[in-house]
């Protein structure tokens, strides 16, 4: 796995994002060839529609997992919007021992991840403690 910081001129100007929970300037890092768009600020992290699958290398399982997601319980905090269509995102539950939380585009743009709940992900598809794909987010988001 590799990972590289890239913020160019003109991909600002093409495609620039802000983060859905805390409005600063996300960055784009390239980790095996999946563009993973972060905040420096909160931690958050947006994966484009897909990307998700092919980060943690079993497309199939993730789009399985995904589909197999609830609804979250309702909470009284407002729902953050899609970074791409700006329409609100539903918060989904994943697992069942330890549950996860993540925010999911009603229009398929894409997945929100707070800090250390791409992480959380990672390990519940099987990537335990110990894999390559955890270490290299622990490496890259420090959690």
């Amino acid at each position: 796995m590799y990972y590289k910081w890239r913020q160019s001129p003109q991909l600002i100007q093409r495609y620039r994002m802000n983060c859905t929970s805390c409005d600063e300037p996300m960055i784009v890092l390239e980790v095996n060839e999946v563009e993973v768009d972060y905040c420096l600020e909160c931690g958050g992290i947006w994966l484009d529609s897909g990307e998700l699958g092919i980060l943690l290398g079993d497309e199939s399982k993730v789009k399985h997992v995904l589909k197999e997601a609830i609804p979250a319980p309702k909470k009284t905090e407002t729902y953050r919007k899609c970074p791409i269509c700006l329409k609100k995102m539903e918060e989904i539950e994943i697992g069942k021992d330890k549950k996860i939380f993540i925010d999911r585009c009603r229009n398929s743009h894409g997945l929100w991840f707070d800090r250390g709940e791409l992480r959380n992900f990672a390990e519940f598809m099987d990537h335990g403690e110990g894999s390559k794909v955890v270490k290299l987010l622990k490496e890259m988001f420090g959690e």
